[in-house]
């Protein structure tokens, strides 16, 4: 019997990984359902590689035949796919501020800094395939010798970030960052990686970063992870789809969106129908999605792209900051500027 994903969401994810929290924690809130399709955290991922997406990073969340990379591209549409009870605000200040917020974590060095901070006794750093894994999404040495090195930058980075929620954002008190009476989107984006490193025991020295040091950040974390629990205990599980489910739930299903416009104005020059490759500009550029261009905006790229098992078209959607596109046959160096 076919297994169908509930609103043809399908998120492909592994559940360590910080990233995926965030798109998680959304579909909590929000209450809507979802099938989610379990992924090594280490290369090869053979079931988005069956779909014909050759993106490396997680999450990735499909829509019917739509594929939408990056977290921060994904959250803008599931908002727009569900706006009834959007968490995000429509005022100019606010949404200002959600963006800010998302800019100097997800785009800014926070997550990469947080991330130098997993302590270097857990058993996937022992692990060869997981660290050598990881030097290939980032470039740089993944090592016990290279963490413990920067150990002691993360830490004073880390706690100038923990200083500057106490004494601004959340200084007058507030429940939530744009004083709403619920989580907003606003804290999805500003709360992800401090909740992950507090869980995360041994990440930071409790001389430097604690409940004491913190009060105010400390116990925004714990509301949060309150209003989660209060969500998920009324929101619909999400349905498990192993890889062979998840791809026929894919491709029984039709595109998500109707086809986009190229705009003639766009800095790049290319027209629709031409053959280009998509990447993130950061890490994982190793691994790039090919692809007839459907869309170009100054938020997006969609590329059509052909699926290995089925021949069926399927469409990859990418923000533009922090992700290249390039015609193919033509090649450009990797910069710097995306995260997940």
């Amino acid at each position: 019997m076919a297994i169908e994903a509930p609103n043809d969401v399908v998120l492909f994810h592994y559940p360590f990984s910080p990233y995926a929290r965030r798109i998680i924690w959304y579909l909590q809130l929000r209450g809507i359902g979802y099938a989610q399709c379990i992924q090594p955290p280490v290369l090869p991922r053979p079931d988005l590689s069956a779909l014909g997406v050759n993106y490396r990073r997680i999450p990735v969340l499909s829509i019917g035949r739509d594929f939408y990379l990056d977290t921060r591209l994904i959250l803008r549409k599931l908002e727009a796919r569900f706006p009834d009870g959007k968490l995000g605000s429509d005022k100019g200040d606010e949404k200002a501020l959600q963006r800010l917020l998302e800019g100097w974590i997800v785009e800014g060095p926070v997550f990469m800094r947080a991330a130098g901070l997993i302590p270097t006794s857990l058993g996937v750093m022992k692990d060869p395939k997981f660290r050598n894994d990881r030097e290939s999404l980032t470039g740089r040495p993944w090592s016990v010798d290279a963490l413990e090195r920067g150990r002691p930058e993360n830490v004073a980075y880390i706690r100038n970030c923990f200083e500057f929620l106490e004494t601004t954002l959340l200084a007058d008190g507030r429940d939530w960052v744009l004083k709403t009476e619920r989580p907003s989107l606003a804290d999805i984006e500003a709360i992800w990686p401090f909740d992950w490193l507090v869980e995360m025991k041994g990440s930071m020295p409790p001389s430097v970063v604690s409940e004491k040091h913190f009060p105010k950040v400390f116990a925004w974390i714990q509301r949060f992870r309150a209003a989660l629990t209060a969500a998920k205990s009324s929101a619909p599980k999400p349905v498990n789809l192993k890889g062979p489910d998840a791809v026929n739930a894919i491709l029984r299903s039709q595109l998500a969106e109707p086809n986009g416009t190229v705009d003639i104005n766009d800095p790049l020059g290319l027209k629709e129908g031409t053959e280009v490759e998509v990447y993130p500009t950061d890490s994982g550029f190793t691994h790039r999605d090919h692809g007839r261009l459907v869309a170009l905006t100054p938020d997006e790229v969609t590329v059509a792209s052909k699926n290995k098992v089925g021949d069926q078209e399927v469409r990859i959607h990418a923000p533009r900051t922090g992700f290249r596109v390039t015609e193919i046959g033509r090649t450009a160096s990797a910069g710097s500027g995306s995260k997940l």
